[in-house]
């Protein structure tokens, strides 16, 4: 039986990587004897943008786990190296998504790499590169993962931009699994929801590259045929006052909702379950756990094709693909959607569709991976 080691984040931290190790350590578990490495402190509070780190859900996805590594302590680099030495692992898994990571997996990588036992080494590359670059961001990149026996993408343009800078790495792509049970029963929500119109969802953290002020644009478009309500659930990392601007700008102080704020769970569930369909109107994208949150509770997407979004939504089918940066494609999108009463039709596609955003498809590329360096 190989014995797996990953780290990563997980409860109490919050957000989708934290989310993402949690489940591909319980369904690891499933076959495999799994040690979870994770974070004694994941960001120093002068980097991370939030207002806090910790996952304020009530009842959250939890694991066990090891809370051994600080980011910013080389003791406890050393400390996860040894403890994974003594603990044996054949396979250890490390997950890439931020350039802040890179002193930490480019010691932690090597170290591993040099420990007797030789376990062998896979990154799963959440973004191969950041959505706001610097100049170092590329260095990092391959700071950290030139050890690599091997890497896991969730987008063949993540896989395309990786194999520029590592030519010959051997990669195996595979759709980000299901976030289906996250939030569980979500209770009846009556805050925010008027059910007696079309409602769309934006959710997640709220940042540039994710499109809101293109989808605000599209809905004041969209007023001319439908009268809709939008909620934007999710905490601005950026200033709101622009977005509240263009808001009241279109005139739409009465169909835009803004929940600045972290959404526990069980609430996103909650505005996911009330939502006709949900938007992501990316600028620039690789994949989203978004979709998978949505998908795993059979919602509809509609969002744009960039990155490997459009290998996931299949456009017609489980959602609708438009241009980015469009807000006139976007809104006739939106239009046709409740016009053409698409969602009981996707709704109906995305259960069919479930087999191919299943956990067992990662482990089977991870297995494949591990076998083949």
């Amino acid at each position: 039986m190989i014995r797996f080691c990953l780290i990563g984040p997980t409860y109490p931290y919050r957000g989708g990587i934290a989310h993402y190790t949690s489940f591909l350590t319980q369904h690891l578990r499933k076959t495999s004897e799994t040690l979870l490495i994770s974070f004694s402190r994941q960001y120093p509070r002068w980097l991370f943008p939030g207002r806090d780190d910790k996952d304020p859900t009530a009842n959250p996805l939890k694991v066990d786990a090891e809370f051994l590594l600080d980011p910013l302590s080389p003791l406890s680099w050393r400390r996860t190296i040894r403890r994974i030495e003594s603990w044996g692992a054949d396979v250890v898994i490390i997950p890439w998504w931020v350039p802040f990571w890179a002193p930490a997996w480019s010691v932690v990588g090597r170290g591993v790499k040099r420990s007797p036992s030789r376990p062998k080494l896979i990154f799963i590359c959440h973004n191969v590169l950041p959505h706001e670059r610097s100049l170092l961001d590329k260095y990092a990149l391959r700071a950290s993962l030139s050890p690599a026996d091997g890497c896991i993408v969730h987008s063949q343009s993540d896989k395309d931009r990786l194999l520029t800078e590592f030519p010959g790495m051997r990669i195996r792509v595979t759709p980000l699994p299901t976030y289906a049970g996250l939030g569980g029963d979500a209770p009846l929500l009556s805050n925010y929801l008027t059910k007696d119109r079309p409602l769309l969802l934006f959710f997640g953290f709220v940042r540039p590259y994710k499109g809101l002020d293109i989808l605000i644009e599209a809905l004041g478009l969209v007023r001319q045929d439908l009268d809709v309500n939008l909620i934007v659930a999710g905490e601005f990392w950026e200033d709101e006052s622009g977005y509240i601007n263009q808001i009241e700008q279109l005139g739409l102080g009465a169909d835009v909702t803004l929940i600045n704020r972290y959404i526990p769970d069980e609430e996103l569930a909650a505005y996911v379950d009330a939502a006709d369909v949900v938007v992501l109107p990316y600028r620039s994208a690789t994949q989203s756990a978004i979709v998978q949150v949505a998908f795993g509770r059979e919602k509809p997407v509609i969002t744009t094709d960039v990155g490997g979004l459009a290998e996931v939504v299949e456009d017609g089918r489980t959602g609708l693909i438009v241009p980015a940066e469009d807000a006139d494609a976007l809104a006739a999108a939106i239009v046709r959607y409740f016009k053409e009463g698409l969602g009981s039709l996707f709704s109906e596609n995305i259960k069919k569709e479930h087999y191919r955003f299943g956990w067992d498809q990662l482990i089977d590329k991870l297995s494949d991976l591990t076998t083949s360096v």
